[in-house]
């Protein structure tokens, strides 16, 4: 079925047993799916306070765990040539020197994969004791395949170094921040650029409660990465208020459909290039961490993807359910929207019979008129139905 015959019969008003059914598939293509987002907003408003006060309660409670750029530290790591075991390499680490190393991870795998210890800042002492054990048991072989005891690398990193970083990201985060909000205020309007920030925040929260739900370590290359996807999260924000502002152009001027059915319209004809939008960008970020991480072991871009996975699944969430309900909640406050609003629901309520019942919309099949007379009676349109002004003409 053509988007236009769709059109049409989303705006008849008919029983929806009468009409023909299509797949979900189908619906998302034209935009004519009739997805009621704006009208069910209580629901996700309440979806999204639980996820912020869930993650706000971890990230208090349960805090992060924070890689050694951030805590210091010293790290031994060696090629894992055979099957060793992280079990194994703990014991050595306790046996050496009378503790436990902070974690012991394997990165990489075949050939260049490398067992990776993580532990409190060591002396050399400690480093030449623990090289040895290690170098005993193991006997780590260098690139001509011959074991040698400068394989296993040490490397000392300063708490210092990522609370630069740290700082340096936040005031970067800050002017993007102040930037996306003038250009915004500037491009579409003041309440536009109020819900996207708040959706950005929203993005930021849920991002970091995740982390500190599951325990993923954060490092530097996860504070960048977070950067990265308030970008993503806002263009797709962007993309819908651009509809909106399109379909809400002129709507104070008439009485058939309010402001909040335009911006639910907006989202159902937007919502298959968000979803599209989602699923190419999280491709390359799955083949970043399976090629990057799984095959060459690169830890740095393993953060890096991992965030930015996160982050652009909650942004999916944020810019389809979260941001343009905002937007109309807060039109709806105050101002001419509000005034407007009123009016809209007040003539509908208002429509009545001679005896005073209300209008009933008649079946396509009994009157074809009714089709193009379905919004004027003072029905609600359907959430996907195209207001019948902007309709193309038939061709005779």
């Amino acid at each position: 079925m053509t988007e236009q015959a769709a059109t049409e019969i989303a705006e008849t008003g008919v029983d929806d047993k009468q009409l023909p059914h299509h797949s979900l598939l189908n619906r998302l293509y034209t935009g004519t799916g009739a997805f009621e987002v704006i009208g069910r907003r209580n629901f996700y408003y309440m979806l999204t306070a639980a996820l912020v006060a869930i993650s706000l309660l971890s990230i208090i409670f349960r805090g992060f765990t924070l890689g050694i750029d951030f805590e210091g530290g010293s790290q031994i790591q060696f090629p894992n040539q055979g099957n060793v075991s992280t079990t194994a390499v703990e014991d050595v680490y306790h046996q050496a020197l009378g503790m436990d190393p902070v974690s012991v991870q394997t990165v990489g795998a075949g050939s260049s994969a490398t067992i990776q210890i993580r532990s409190e800042a060591l002396n050399l002492q400690q480093v030449d004791k623990l090289q040895n054990a290690l170098f005993d048991r193991f006997h780590p072989k260098d690139s001509s395949g011959n074991p040698n005891i400068n394989t296993i690398s040490n490397s000392d990193v300063s708490s210092t170094w990522g609370s630069e970083i740290t700082k340096k990201a936040l005031i970067a985060l800050l002017v993007f921040l102040v930037l996306v909000t003038v250009y915004i205020a500037i491009r579409y309007e003041r309440d536009m650029a109020i819900a996207a920030i708040t959706c950005l925040f929203f993005d930021m929260t849920v991002t970091a409660g995740i982390y500190s739900i599951v325990g993923l370590e954060v490092a530097p290359a996860t504070v960048i990465g977070l950067l990265t996807i308030l970008g993503f999260s806002l263009y797709d924000s962007v993309v819908v208020f651009d509809k909106v502002a399109e379909n809400t152009r002129g709507v104070l001027h008439l009485r058939k459909r309010t402001y909040a059915e335009q911006a639910n319209l907006a989202i159902n004809q937007t919502l298959m290039r968000s979803i599209n939008t989602t699923l190419i960008g999280i491709l390359p970020v799955i083949g970043l961490m399976v090629i990057a991480v799984w095959l060459l072991g690169v830890g740095t871009l393993k953060d890096l993807a991992l965030v930015q996975l996160v982050g652009m699944i909650v942004g999916a969430y944020s810019s389809i359910f979260f941001a343009t309900p905002l937007l109309v909640s807060i039109k709806e406050r105050w101002g001419p929207v509000a005034e407007h609003t009123k009016k809209v629901l007040a003539r509908r309520e208002s429509v009545t019979t001679g005896d005073g019942a209300p209008v009933a919309v008649q079946p396509a099949t009994v009157m074809a008129s009714s089709r193009a007379n379905s919004e004027s009676v003072g029905t609600a349109p359907k959430p996907g139905a195209r207001p019948m002004g902007k309709r193309h003409k038939r061709k005779r």
